[in-house]
């Protein structure tokens, strides 16, 4: 590659980065975790149909799990081949080969991992304070919820991207943005099992 061509794949990688640290910068405002168990709000309750419809999975139930006890054994028995699953692997494959539209593979890394990083740091912190509140000790169960948090925020980063290569893609209605607001509205969507998505 030229050096022309290496400086015209950097102007098209860097408004997108920074945009992508914007994004993860905010990531330590979010309320990770604080409404665990309450009644869901009107709010919520529309987020998670929205995110549903978007899944394609408008018939599923929204069930709210009680306790931390309720959201481990959801987590532990979430089926990982489930159609719900594939449906988020998919949109995930898509966003990706979106934002490869305009960076290279090693800045959408390097970029992701800001986000993962930031994430991580951000939601481990609120679920520790928010654990001992409940007094929940059990380690599997805070790498669960802090690793999904994370994989949610990873997704709806690489809408962003997705959104940054094309103008027209609507990356607040994205599913990982939808699931997303879910956390920033302190809650934890655990999955979908059977036919019902899991919310604590």
């Amino acid at each position: 590659m030229s050096n022309d061509e290496d400086l015209e794949q950097l102007e098209r990688e860097l408004p997108a980065l920074s945009r992508l640290r914007r994004f993860a910068d905010g990531l330590e405002d979010i309320a990770w975790f604080s409404r665990l168990g309450e009644p869901l709000t009107p709010t919520a309750r529309a987020v998670a149909g929205d995110y549903l419809d978007q899944l394609g999975f408008p018939d599923i139930d929204v069930a709210i799990l009680a306790d931390w006890g309720d959201a481990a054994a959801s987590a532990e028995t979430f089926d990982w081949t489930n159609q719900a699953w594939e449906a988020e692997e998919l949109a995930r494959a898509d966003l990706a080969t979106r934002a490869l539209e305009i960076m290279s593979e090693e800045a959408l890394q390097l970029g992701l991992s800001v986000v993962t990083d930031k994430a991580g740091h951000a939601a481990k912190s609120a679920l520790l304070d928010t654990a001992a509140l409940w007094d929940m000790v059990d380690e599997n169960v805070h790498n669960l919820s802090v690793g999904s948090a994370v994989q949610t925020a990873y997704g709806a980063g690489l809408a962003l991207l997705a959104a940054a290569a094309d103008p027209e893609f609507a990356a607040d209605d994205h599913i990982f943005a939808l699931k997303l607001r879910l956390f920033e509205l302190g809650r934890w969507p655990v999955g979908i099992v059977g036919q019902s998505f899991n919310l604590f």
